[in-house]
């Protein structure tokens, strides 16, 4: 599902590497880890108007103690109001991605048609705009974190 410039060369898929590189170089002892990661992405998507073969994604992680899923929920509903505006509810529903634990998808009103459902959001009223989760504890243990201090 990528585009391939030569055998050796890969177009970008997504941002995320910037983490695991950010945990392993981070020193806890200075503080929490914050950091986002935007960039330009390429994938083998069919172009529609909630998708596209290349787009902006920007990811965010931060580690410390005592952080919470109530944390994530409160950051992703302040940017989505901030990128979107304050006119569009958020939802978040329980989804599945390897890195994370539990994981997230996000989607916002649709801005078609207000939520009332329309070709735009399949009916439903929603459009996802990004997903989420808590990083794995497993992925903490191979970045050298320990999962039963940071989340």
């Amino acid at each position: 599902d990528t585009f391939y410039i030569t055998n050796e060369i890969l177009m970008r898929t997504q941002t995320s590497p910037m983490q695991a590189r950010a945990m392993e170089k981070h020193d806890f002892s200075q503080g929490p880890l914050k950091m986002i990661s935007p960039g330009v992405v390429y994938r083998r998507d069919t172009d529609d108007p909630t998708h596209s073969h290349q787009f902006h994604q920007v990811e965010g992680l931060v580690i410390d103690k005592h952080i919470t899923m109530a944390d994530l929920k409160g950051t992703l509903e302040l940017v989505a109001h901030e990128l979107f505006g304050d006119r569009f509810n958020v939802r978040l529903r329980p989804s599945y991605f390897p890195f994370t634990e539990p994981s997230v998808e996000a989607d916002i009103t649709c801005f078609n048609c207000d939520g009332k459902g329309c070709s735009v959001c399949k009916c439903t009223g929603w459009i996802e705009v990004l997903g989420a989760g808590m990083v794995h504890p497993n992925v903490l243990k191979m970045a050298g974190v320990d999962p039963d201090v940071y989340g």
